[in-house]
């Protein structure tokens, strides 16, 4: 027999029990289309995670302020009202003392009202310093940044961010135009060029900046924040293998600053963007790995449905088998019709399987929160794995019906 003969026969032979070899192609159905999905959830995650690596740098340390305690987890070592133990002169701590720091800033942050004319928007401001728009790869893209005397001065200018400029200014740029910070006059000075969405869906251009001691005078209100103080200090380093060595020395100077006896708790808190992301990234990874697993269990429990019916129908036609046999058809003949049988089984199903899994993936991310990530390797992945679980558990079924004898299948009734 060629192969168009024992494909022909071997479609015959489903075609006369549809209805079975439906259901038995189910589980390999299920097991394709629960791969990609959940690979291309997976995939789309890391996605997401690289992205936010890249937005906040792999390069840089966070550090806020938090209330320290004693040795014995006992009160809080400061009282609530002096709660922002950052200061500037901490950011010039760091600055002039570990070389290995590339930008060091501080910032104060908060939410107005910014008014132009009849236009206004609720926006978040944050009060910087220069090294502040390289830490967070801010750029200009029209008028121009602070000057030195802004910062020393208190000036009342801003900058706007790509989304509050769009809604004061619409086409115009704005560039010298006079708004409102609340109550406060602010002379726009530049704009920021749009950095889109972050890695959570946020809006990255609804924001302004203004200088560092305009926020704590002009924008702070009643805050009462002590002399100096800053809600947070950001800063990168020029080499990332240094980050870690940085980290430790950055803790260590603002332990010595902030007069941190041995065995108390820190007054501050560092935060090391790249390990945070590694250990997402790793955990995001393992997830991946498990629900690969537990998909690939769905396909070998399709697989095995598989060779069960095929083993069903051996027993079923056996004097078939035996006919066949009688009339010229050796064991190979046998042996590859029923092979055959079963890989229709698994391919077709895993058709199915693809097209369900492609539609089920683009669902998730339509109508879902879910990032996805459509791979045409995983595809192909899952159609060669379909083939390979028709081969696998249709070869035993295949080679007990090739080793019947021919006499006795036909006396079976």
């Amino acid at each position: 027999m060629n192969f168009s003969d024992i494909l022909r026969t071997a479609l015959h032979a489903l075609r006369g029990n549809w209805m079975r070899s439906a259901l038995t192609s189910l589980g390999v159905i299920i097991g394709i289309a629960a791969v990609i999905v959940m690979v291309s959830v997976g995939q789309g995650t890391q996605a997401e995670i690289d992205k936010l690596v890249s937005g906040l740098g792999s390069q840089r340390l966070d550090i806020s302020p938090g209330a320290g305690r004693g040795p014995g987890g006992g009160g809080v070592r400061m009282s609530s009202s002096s709660f922002y133990t950052l200061k500037e002169g901490d950011v010039e701590a760091i600055r002039n003392e570990i070389p290995e720091v590339q930008y060091v800033a501080g910032a104060l942050r908060g939410n107005t009202q910014i008014v132009f004319a009849e236009n206004n928007a609720s926006t978040s401001w944050q009060g910087v310093q220069s090294d502040f728009f390289d830490i967070n790869s801010w750029v200009i893209a029209n008028g121009e940044g602070f000057d030195a005397q802004d910062y020393s001065s208190a000036a009342k200018v801003v900058i706007l961010g790509e989304t509050v400029r769009r809604t004061l200014f619409g086409e115009d740029s704005g560039i010298g135009q006079t708004v409102r910070l609340g109550r406060v006059p602010f002379t726009v000075v530049g704009t920021l060029a749009p950095k889109g969405q972050g890695g959570f869906g946020q809006d990255q251009d609804d924001v302004m900046m203004v200088p560092l001691e305009t926020a704590r005078r002009r924008l702070m209100g009643s805050m009462g924040l002590p002399p100096g103080a800053v809600m947070q200090v950001a800063l990168t380093v020029a080499d990332a293998k240094d980050l870690s060595y940085v980290q430790g020395e950055v803790e260590a100077l603002l332990r010595q600053r902030h007069k941190i006896n041995p065995g108390e708790e820190d007054d501050f808190n560092v935060r090391n963007i790249s390990e945070i992301v590694a250990t997402r990234t790793a955990t995001t990874k393992l997830m991946s790995l498990l629900l690969g697993a537990v998909a690939t269990i769905s396909l070998i429990v399709g697989g095995i449905g598989i060779m069960n019916i095929m083993l069903v129908s051996v027993t079923e036609r056996i004097r078939e088998i035996g006919l066949r046999m009688a009339v010229g058809a050796g064991p190979g003949d046998v042996r590859r019709q029923f092979l055959a049988e079963a890989m229709l089984l698994s391919l077709g199903g895993g058709v199915l399987g693809i097209v369900i899994g492609v539609a089920g993936a683009l669902l998730v991310g339509q109508f879902s929160e879910l990032p996805v990530v459509l791979n045409g390797q995983v595809i192909g992945l899952a159609a060669g794995f379909s083939i390979a679980t028709g081969l696998f558990f249709g070869y035993y079924p295949a080679r007990k019906a090739s080793q019947l004898d021919p006499i006795e299948a036909l006396r079976s009734q």
